[in-house]
């Protein structure tokens, strides 16, 4: 990728880890771990300190990007695939070429409002975005600078 900062999009369910558990995480930051889909690894590890970070309640009513977060410590092994007591042990990745990695982010800020899926649907300035894209699973993916900066209008101007 280019150099500068990039924009990304990262998805978890609400009740696994939450906007409000990084809010109240040591230092307001967490190891983003468990990731086991190559193309969204391939992402992480393009991922730089300073990249900004849309948080994203999956799994959730109704689903909705919460807020803002930011990379503070680009990619590195995750220790999560090493651990078999751990749900995310991957017993064929070995310790001399990890085949998983984590990024950590920071807490930035909360959404005074949730900005929830169908509201980002209703938008034709964000019909290109990968979350709107039919069938798309990724848990986390990129951002193009116009969506980001649509996304944050509508968290400034959107009362629920």
């Amino acid at each position: 990728m280019a150099e500068g900062r990039h924009y990304w999009l990262m998805k978890s369910e609400p009740n696994v880890f939450s906007l409000d558990d990084l809010a109240q995480a040591p230092k307001q930051t967490t190891a983003w771990d468990g990731v086991r889909n190559y193309q969204a690894r391939n992402f992480m590890r393009t991922m730089k300190t300073g990249d900004q970070v849309l948080f994203y309640h999956s799994n959730a009513q109704p689903p909705c990007v919460m807020g803002v977060a930011e990379v503070v410590k680009p990619a590195y092994p995750d220790p999560t695939q090493f651990d078999p007591h751990d749900a995310h042990y991957d017993p064929a990745s070995p310790t001399d070429q990890p085949r998983w990695d984590v990024v950590d982010i920071r807490f930035v800020r909360k959404f005074d409002v949730p900005l929830s899926l169908d509201l980002l649907r209703g938008q034709a300035s964000l019909n290109g975005m990968e979350l709107l894209r039919k069938g798309s699973r990724l848990s986390v993916q990129p951002v193009k600078p116009s969506e980001w900066n649509e996304i944050l209008r509508l968290a400034r101007t959107h009362r629920d």
